[in-house]
């Protein structure tokens, strides 16, 4: 059962609305899926938040390859069930292998990936399991991604972080009859 309540629009204060509003009109298109609803009773916190995970996936100077494979690995690390669910399907859909998806749910390294998708990979294993990035796997995305790309990476592992949490947190459920990803 979720920890939060889903608000009719008519029982929504007016800064509610607009951050409904505001995700609706950007590229999500719906505001009634994943953290946005735990996070309304907050109007202001909930609007900077959707901003900042609008920018991350949408206005990234990563391609969603990549940006799915540092998402997914956040799932896995959280075990966060709606947010697996969700980017399991969208990794699929940005050419990200079966092969890779299900190594990362298992928290195995995945066998086959090329150059990009293993840096993003050993850049997120590092940074989730010890806090810290080796300064060969730091150079190494560097390398492959430039300084804009390596903030654009910490930037959507950090935002998921956040979403991982609420979800956590605030019990969001999976759409009726789907099954968990996850052994609870």
């Amino acid at each position: 059962m979720p920890r939060y309540e889903t608000l009719t629009p008519e029982q929504m204060t007016p800064e509610q609305r607009q951050v409904v509003d505001n995700v609706t009109a950007g590229p999500r298109g719906s505001a009634t899926r994943g953290p946005f609803m735990a996070w309304l009773p907050s109007p202001k916190f909930a609007d900077l938040a959707q901003a900042l995970g609008a920018q991350t996936r949408f206005g990234s100077s990563l391609p969603a390859k990549h940006y799915e494979i540092a998402i997914l690995m956040v799932a896995q690390q959280w075990r966060a069930q709606f947010e697996w669910y969700a980017h399991a399907r969208l990794a699929h859909n940005a050419g990200i292998s079966q092969d890779i998806i299900d190594a990362i749910h298992r928290g195995e390294k995945p066998k086959t990936m090329d150059p990009q998708e293993e840096a993003i990979w050993q850049f997120a294993k590092e940074l989730l399991q010890t806090q810290r990035v080796s300064e060969p796997t730091f150079a190494k995305a560097k390398q492959l991604f430039g300084q804009n790309g390596v903030v654009d990476l910490v930037g959507v592992m950090g935002y998921y972080g956040l979403v991982s949490m609420t979800l956590n947190a605030f019990q969001v459920p999976l759409p009726e009859g789907e099954k968990l990803p996850f052994n609870e």
